[in-house]
């Protein structure tokens, strides 16, 4: 997908936007997602200057249109943040992108299954990408595994054994999958309430 700009979105920015994907949003529910005791943040946390940053940025980039006011001392709270069209379309197409590394597990697939879960999304299709994406991968380590000797053999073993892990925690959860769409009747999106501005004012007194 090609950006306008000369960088990528960041995992921080790619999480407001599908938030706001969902529908309009206030910064501070936001940031209660993402805190560390919040659904999302208890995967990966994010500030609030960060939110706050990536919330700007989108907005440069026409991913978003904010209203609210900006220069406050509780940072994104009082923005509303609403995904234009655009930005939704990234949104669909960054959910359905395999991770390139096993590092990126945790957080970044963790958190579009999340997000797929949160929009009554089914994730099959991007539990299958990320099976062939980490396919060649896992043979190539368990060939090195073969190959090493000593200590080489040791981290190869180690690798190995992480993306074996990492295979079989795709096989169950795409087992799951196929068990859920008893739970999602026609495949409909979960509904989110949006905040009122009674309820906007309030979190940003809390």
């Amino acid at each position: 997908m090609r950006y306008p700009s000369d960088r990528p979105l960041s995992l921080p920015e790619w999480l407001v936007l599908c938030i706001a994907g969902e529908q309009p949003t206030y910064g501070f529910a936001v940031a209660g997602l993402l805190t560390r005791d919040g659904r999302l943040g208890r995967i990966w946390h994010v500030s609030k200057p960060a939110i706050y940053q990536a919330v700007l940025r989108l907005e440069r980039l026409g991913l978003v249109q904010v209203a609210g006011q900006r220069h406050t001392g509780q940072g994104p709270d009082g923005l509303l943040v609403t995904a234009t069209q655009s930005g939704c379309m990234a949104a669909r197409w960054w959910l359905r992108q395999p991770v390139a590394h096993g590092r990126d597990v945790q957080p970044e697939l963790l958190l579009k299954l999340a997000l797929l879960d949160r929009a009554g999304g089914d994730p099959r299709e991007l539990l299958k990408e990320q099976r062939a994406e980490f396919g060649a991968l896992a043979a190539a380590l368990a060939s090195r595994v073969e190959a090493s000797t000593g200590f080489e053999h040791t981290v190869a073993l180690w690798r190995h054994q992480a993306m074996s892990a990492t295979m079989q925690f795709l096989d169950d959860v795409t087992k799951q999958a196929e068990l859920a769409p008893a739970a999602r009747p026609n495949g409909h999106r979960r509904s989110h309430q949006r905040p009122t501005p009674g309820q906007a004012q309030a979190g940003r007194r809390a």
